[in-house]
């Protein structure tokens, strides 16, 4: 039984990765757990479907504040991890105010199961995304959300640990540029274990909207114990 969970966690993730690279303003594809995370079957109801899966490893980056962060700094907190960059014309920061309207309003239904919580945002462009830039950028969403950046090399790691993909588009002599990238926004539980990823929108169903406030809600609802 184990076994299942953990190829089909590694099936449902290898989907993703591979469906979800895009560069920000072409519209990154969506997010293949959606539905799963929204509507589970009886037997998603114990575990996510990440569960299982080998997502995350320790780190040490930089927040915002230009201090250390460890990913065992949060240990005992459910994790959001979403990996994106402040430059994103369009898809990041919806996804990311979407996802931090959400946890605004399940603050209010439950904030002791909030506090439990702590939204990260893990920059994959650490040229331009300073301690600085992420921390007026964080600000705009959620007081809660922390950014986190680095070396390049420490990010290409930490990417590296968390499956996501990435790729900076720089064209010669330009100074703006995209970074196309996985669109993967985790949960992972108090152990710093992969939950399930959390609802976004995807583009190619027009007419259904998978990543509304109210499915992350029900998300959040779900998950967070």
């Amino acid at each position: 039984m184990a076994g299942h969970a953990m190829n089909k966690a590694r099936m449902l993730f290898t989907l993703s990765c591979l469906a979800l690279l895009a560069a920000c303003n072409m519209g990154a594809g969506g997010n293949a757990s959606s539905g799963a995370s929204s509507g589970a079957s009886s037997g998603d109801s114990v575990q996510g479907e990440l569960a299982g899966a080998r997502i995350g490893a320790p780190f040490t980056l930089t927040d915002q504040d230009g201090k250390p962060a460890r990913w065992d700094d949060y240990k005992g907190q459910y994790r959001i991890v979403y990996f994106g960059y402040t430059y994103c014309p369009d898809v990041c920061p919806v996804d990311l105010q979407r996802i931090m309207q959400a946890f605004a309003q399940f603050e209010k239904a439950a904030p002791q199961r909030a506090a439990k919580v702590q939204p990260i945002l893990i920059s994959v462009d650490p040229a331009r995304d300073t301690p600085a830039v992420l921390k007026t950028y964080v600000a705009a969403f959620h007081p809660r959300l922390i950014g986190l950046t680095g070396k390049p090399d420490q990010i290409a790691k930490v990417a590296k640990d968390f499956v996501v993909i990435y790729n900076s588009e720089k064209v010669a002599g330009a100074s703006d540029y995209l970074v196309g990238h996985s669109r993967t926004p985790y949960l992972f539980d108090p152990d710093g274990k992969p939950v399930a990823l959390v609802p976004v929108d995807d583009p190619g169903t027009p007419d259904v909207d998978e990543g509304a406030p109210d499915k992350v809600l029900a998300f959040l609802q779900k998950w967070i114990k």
